[in-house]
């Protein structure tokens, strides 16, 4: 298990604009040739975006991004036609396969926070796909099987435990709270890389929101 910790991201983003980043790979300017991905994981950005702040139209391919709002609202608009505002609770994925470009702003009143998450598929190529998730229960799995991925929301009380599935690769990020993974601590904005993970068992020390990803394909 390889723990990363909140305040050893790479920071970035534009704050005279309203925009800043955590990046918690290798990104733009923050190049880390050793720290380029995990599993199919090749980015996870915590964004925090003021009122009237976003990111103009820019391009991606190649690439599945899945968006999960912390707090605030996210208005998100695309070259296919697709246009959605993402609040808490929302799971949002772009396929951007041979080509998409996408604008995303905090049209809001306050503050916006979300992780947006980035993984490389299994095979590249193919024709962009969009899907939003209203309000996805706690445990409910949302797959990516482009990615071979399979992504786990877990809101838990304190004291709760949840088990970490058996996989490959298992990345675990806080959102927020505490919890103790394997003996371990972890933090808000904490993250754990484990690998060939098997019958590991998490618990919350208070109440914590996690995104857990499930990896299948080594």
């Amino acid at each position: 298990m390889d723990v990363r910790r909140a305040d050893e991201r790479y920071r970035g983003g534009d704050p005279a604009a309203g925009i800043s980043s955590l990046h918690a790979f290798s990104f733009g300017p923050h190049y880390d040739p050793d720290n380029l991905r995990f599993g199919a994981v090749i980015a996870c950005n915590e964004e925090r975006l003021e009122p009237g702040a976003g990111f103009d139209e820019h391009p991606h391919s190649h690439t599945e991004i899945v968006t999960w709002v912390v707090e605030g609202e996210l208005t998100h608009r695309d070259s296919a036609g697709n246009e959605s505002v993402l609040r808490h609770g929302d799971v949002q994925r772009l396929s951007s396969a041979g080509g998409v470009r996408h604008v995303e702003r905090n049209d809001g009143e306050v503050p916006l926070v979300f992780v947006q998450m980035w993984l490389a598929p299994v095979e590249p190529g193919g024709d962009p796909a969009y899907e939003t998730v209203r309000g996805i229960a706690d445990s409910t799995p949302y797959a990516v099987p482009e990615a071979g991925a399979m992504l786990h929301v877990r809101r838990l009380t304190a004291g709760e435990r949840t088990a970490i599935p058996d996989a490959p690769h298992v990345y675990v990020h806080v959102v927020r709270g505490e919890v103790r993974l394997d003996g371990v601590e972890l933090g808000e904005g904490d993250a754990a890389r484990v690998t060939d993970a098997k019958d590991l068992e998490l618990v919350a020390g208070a109440p914590a929101e996690l995104l857990v990803w499930e990896m299948s394909v080594v």
